[in-house]
């Protein structure tokens, strides 16, 4: 049995999904900017997706412009928002220490075009200060940019609460909510946000699509520019079939949201309690609490968690580190190191996401495989350090 614990990263299609997607490609071949039939068939399935993404997050259509992902859409929201607001003076933004890449290079970007950007942080919960975000806020900011939910370790930030502080100075404020769409209750109006980012394939649909919500009134430049796509808001010929696939997982997430949250929470406090109880020196990071169902953030003292996730691996289970290989280099974490944790606990961090097709049996299977394979590793690890 192969189990898939990385949902996080991406998740499978729901079958319902996968045939949407097949039936538009081979059926919904117009152009949607056409003005003949086939053309307004692909318009009107646009439509209803919008419509359906739109529900789920609980927003007007015309407030939801397509993307081909989250990356996408957090540049389109920070880029286009800096590029709407440079003439007025406003020159820095502001964001979490532990934002994912497509947010944190974005601002690397920016700087070298002259503006100030400020990271917020974090503390071992791995949760923004409000206060914190007040300290930092000026008259010259255009732009918060905090993330809903972080992806390694789960953790749900007070989105409302951070909106309020920084509408009072003045300040847009912009979600990453990536990691929530389709796992949690979303309701832009309730997070009082200004601008949402979202991205299909992290709740069973497919890769390629994704959308940004905007709140009607939000001064906004484009960042693709060509034709009058999406209300003049993003040039580019829209993907039919990936965004009809959107809609149909919006319509599945919002229709099993309630169960489906209760009974992932449940596996995942199965697959953390079993691992907390049959592997010594184990801990949870980032604050058990506040977090998505579906994730956990493990720590496995004297264990280079890259050798373990290779170890899963070959035995059949697909994790993630939450750092990345790059060059053959490691790169630890910067959301952990962010936390403030040693580099030890770091470099021996497993993130373990589950979703729509995980079992009972395969947390016990996990639960079953960890002891002797960490064992293993820091026995070696012992005996290399004896070796020394």
């Amino acid at each position: 049995m192969r189990v898939y614990f990385d949902y996080n990263a991406t998740t499978p299609l729901a079958p319902e999904v996968a045939e949407a997607v097949a039936v538009a490609t081979r059926d919904l071949f117009g152009n949607a900017s056409s003005v003949h039939h086939f053309g307004q068939q692909a318009k009107a399935a646009l439509d209803e997706a919008r419509s359906a993404i739109a529900a789920l997050v609980h927003a007007d259509p015309s407030e939801i412009v397509f993307t081909s992902g989250g990356t996408e859409a957090d540049n389109f929201a920070i880029r286009g928002a800096a590029d709407a607001l440079e003439s007025s003076g406003r020159r820095q933004i502001i964001a979490s220490a532990i934002e994912h890449e497509a947010v944190l290079n974005t601002l690397k970007s920016l700087a070298r075009r002259g503006w100030q950007t400020t990271m917020l942080p974090v503390d071992q919960t791995g949760i923004v200060s409000p206060d914190r975000l007040r300290e930092l806020l000026t008259d010259t900011t255009a732009l918060v940019s905090v993330m809903h939910a972080n992806n390694e370790i789960g953790t749900i930030q007070p989105i409302a609460e951070l909106a309020t502080i920084a509408h009072a100075r003045g300040a847009l404020m912009h979600t990453d909510a990536v990691q929530t769409v389709g796992k949690i209750p979303v309701d832009v109006r309730a997070l009082g946000v200004d601008l949402l980012s979202l991205s299909a394939h992290k709740f069973n649909g497919p890769k390629g699509a994704g959308a940004l919500w905007i709140k009607r009134g939000t001064r906004l430049q484009p960042i693709l520019t060509g034709g009058k796509h999406e209300r003049n808001r993003r040039a580019g010929t829209e993907n039919v079939p990936a965004i009809v696939g959107m809609g149909v997982a919006a319509r599945l997430a919002a229709a099993k949201m309630a169960a489906e949250s209760a009974r992932v929470a449940a596996l995942r406090d199965r697959l953390e309690d079993g691992i907390l109880r049959g592997v010594p020196g184990t801990a949870v990071n980032g604050d058990p609490r506040s977090r998505v169902p579906n994730t956990t953030n493990i720590s496995f003292d004297h264990v280079e968690a890259e050798s373990l996730l290779i170890a899963l691996d070959l035995d059949g289970v697909a994790v993630s580190t939450g750092s990345a290989c790059s060059s053959g280099t490691l790169e630890p974490s910067h959301v952990l190191r962010a936390m403030g944790y040693p580099a030890g606990r770091v470099q021996s961090s497993l993130r373990f996401s589950l979703g729509l097709f995980s079992t009972a049996e395969e947390v016990d299977r996990v639960i079953s495989a960890l002891p002797p394979l960490v064992e293993k590793l820091r026995s070696l690890s012992r005996r290399h350090e004896v070796a020394r």
